[in-house]
């Protein structure tokens, strides 16, 4: 039976403009790989019975929890979103105000099922196979890079103490307290393909062999991958190595290595991107949970829609 439109309906359609986060979602919705998402969700998710409390549809669950993704919300600020913003109410299903909403509970209960079975990596190579379909990483290239996520140094909890997973460490003589992002995104679209989480006091080094691909050919990265053993075995592997030389007290850089360095840069730098969307678009720049496992869960699924939101271009035309 067709529902009668109400009056709020009538309004909200006939208002005179969008607002930027309801032209962000209306470019989300035509991106985002939903069916094939949900298929991998699907099997781990509560079935309805007979008796007892029902679960919420699949459908808005998810898209409640890219919500906090986008715009950087808690389990309790996405509660409230729901009742203040109609727009995130709407994306996730809802049609009006005096639906039966899911509480902050629910929406915790959600994120620790999507961790428990390890989804959002799950998801996130998901939607990069949906990318490959489509004809957007085809290079036999990769980039690397790591960025420091800080975490709060507080010790006002039970334990007394800061999160034993995190650690410190020193850049540009500066020192940080949290975690670190490895990445490896192909050269010629910048989509991460490959993602470590770890202590910010591992070498962006240690973590090289796990961001690259089998089939690359070619590695561009800054001299924090500087290594002569790493170097050679690449070079025996077949592998083109095109990492940033590395100046020291002892060695100055000679005029045609600072060349070098400089033409490589131009096409290095564009790993950065994904960083740039993480931290400046999706506001990712502490972390929100305590241990690497939770934060590596948030990592994978903001790493995934980041992908989603560079190409999100190309991807409506295509």
């Amino acid at each position: 039976m067709h529902q009668q439109t109400s009056f709020a309906e009538l309004e909200y359609c006939n208002k005179k403009r969008q607002t930027r986060r309801e032209l962000f979602l209306a470019e989300m919705e035509t991106v985002v790989p939903w069916a094939d998402l949900l298929a991998c969700i699907e099997p781990h998710y509560p079935k309805a019975g007979r008796r007892g409390r029902q679960p919420m549809p699949l459908a808005s669950m998810f898209r409640i929890y890219c919500l906090p993704q986008w715009f950087n919300f808690s389990d309790r600020q996405m509660e409230d979103a729901l009742y203040e913003i109609d727009s995130g109410r709407r994306f996730a299903g809802f049609a009006c105000v005096t639906d039966a909403l899911p509480d902050e509970t629910t929406i915790l209960n959600f994120r620790h099922l999507l961790e428990k079975h390890d989804l959002p990596a799950t998801l996130r190579a998901r939607i990069n196979t949906h990318l490959q379909a489509k004809g957007m990483t085809v290079s036999r290239g990769s980039m690397v890079d790591a960025t420091i996520i800080h975490t709060p140094s507080s010790t006002k909890n039970a334990a007394g103490r800061r999160d034993p997973e995190m650690h410190q460490t020193m850049k540009n003589r500066q020192w940080y307290f949290g975690m670190k992002v490895h990445v490896g995104t192909d050269v010629n679209s910048g989509v991460v393909h490959s993602v470590t989480v770890t202590a910010a006091n591992r070498p962006d080094i240690a973590e090289l062999p796990k961001l690259l691909r089998e089939g690359d050919e070619v590695v561009f990265g800054d001299a924090g991958y500087a290594s002569q053993d790493y170097k050679r075995g690449a070079r025996a592997m077949g592998l083109r190595w095109c990492v940033q030389d590395k100046s020291s007290h002892a060695c100055k850089l000679s005029s045609s290595q600072r060349k070098k360095n400089r033409k490589q840069s131009s096409i290095r730098a564009r790993v950065e991107h994904v960083f740039r969307v993480i931290k400046r678009q999706l506001g990712y720049t502490k972390v929100r949970y305590r241990g690497l496992a939770k934060n590596a869960a948030q990592v994978n699924m903001l790493v995934g829609l980041a992908n989603l939101y560079m190409l999100r271009g190309r991807l409506q035309v295509a």
